[in-house]
């Protein structure tokens, strides 16, 4: 007996030894386990980027070709969400009210953007305000096109034929309050012309209008005209950039052609909505750096009119506050009324 009662503290020292380290252990596990998926390293599942334009325009082109460099380089796929319409505020509000974790972004033609936030004053949304700066993914500048079978050479015809007609020709463009409306209503005005405005939602729908003649011109990206420009069903006369185009070295900007203040570089960027981590920016900004100076994208894209460069938030930021004044001072002198 004295045996066993000397025996039973050791017994149950034992066992009380091994329940704690047991229970501290799965306490540990349990910690552990909580820890890593509350900082699970980003991103852990497939990215949504937003856009406000339809399929096979620039910013679908641009979105697609970037984001799919940028997956290689984060390891998740990111996928592309098209929601056309009301001048791209339609695509900026969704943006806007995605969760700020990361997996929810916007890519946006920014002075598209600033053109519409001028015209359409009461959006839901605005890039300055609602939105992270990410990075600018670089420039899709604008020409201005006309159908193949009008033989029309050069701006000078254009404006000669629209001249003789009063009111007899329409201009397409890709939807109210879009750069491609308002660099035409600029046109316009600079040349005292009359004629009709046909909005579309995009691209993809305005140009087989304009091929078949219901348009006169157009004023659409590099990206999604040369398809058409290529085939012969359309003639570009001028693009409204800066300076001429290395991919369209011989066609005049529309200084040279005669027509003065109607200048746009089309800017696009990537943006994250407010309140998005630091660190998340910082992940996504990294990335879309790698993406847009990668020389083969570079390449590719711009044989398609595209110049990708990056430029970090903060400049970014100061580009978007700057092309809302500049574009809010042209929508007023034009008097674009949204419709």
């Amino acid at each position: 007996m004295q045996s066993c009662h000397a025996s039973s503290p050791s017994i149950l020292s034992y066992a009380r030894r091994s329940f704690l380290k047991t229970t501290y252990g799965l306490a540990m596990a349990s910690t552990l386990a909580w820890s890593g998926a509350a900082h699970a390293a980003y991103p852990d599942k497939p990215i949504q980027v937003i856009i406000s334009f339809p399929t096979a325009g620039a910013t679908d082109v641009l979105a697609r070709a970037v984001t799919q460099r940028m997956s290689q380089e984060l390891g998740q796929s990111i996928v592309v969400d098209n929601k056309p319409g009301a001048g791209g505020a339609i695509g900026l509000s969704a943006g806007a009210r995605a969760k700020p974790d990361g997996y929810g972004l916007y890519l946006a033609a920014t002075t598209n953007q600033a053109i519409a936030a001028n015209i359409y004053q009461n959006q839901s949304a605005h890039l300055s305000k609602d939105f992270e700066p990410i990075g600018l993914v670089g420039f899709v500048p604008h020409i201005l096109v006309v159908p193949e079978q009008e033989k029309i050479n050069s701006v000078t015809e254009l404006l000669e034929r629209v001249r003789a007609k009063p009111g007899a020709y329409n201009f397409a463009s890709q939807g109210v309050g879009t750069l491609s409306h308002l660099e035409s209503e600029l046109f316009v005005a600079q040349n005292k012309l009359d004629i009709t405005h046909v909005p579309y939602k995009g691209s993809s729908q305005a140009l087989p209008s304009l091929v078949s003649g219901d348009s006169i011109m157009m004023f659409d990206s590099v990206t999604g005209s040369m398809p058409l420009i290529k085939g012969g069903r359309l003639k570009v006369l001028a693009v409204a950039s800066s300076n001429r185009l290395t991919l369209l070295p011989e066609v005049p900007t529309l200084a040279q052609a005669g027509v003065d203040n109607v200048v746009a570089d089309n800017a696009f960027a990537l943006f994250a909505p407010k309140g998005t981590p630091s660190e998340i920016i910082e992940t996504l900004a990294n990335a879309l750096k790698v993406a847009v100076e990668d020389p083969t994208l570079k390449s590719d894209l711009a044989q398609q009119g595209v110049e990708l460069k990056f430029v970090p938030g903060a400049e970014l930021a100061k580009l978007v506050e700057d092309e809302h004044e500049s574009w809010g001072k042209v929508v007023r002198a034009a008097n674009v009324q949204a419709q």
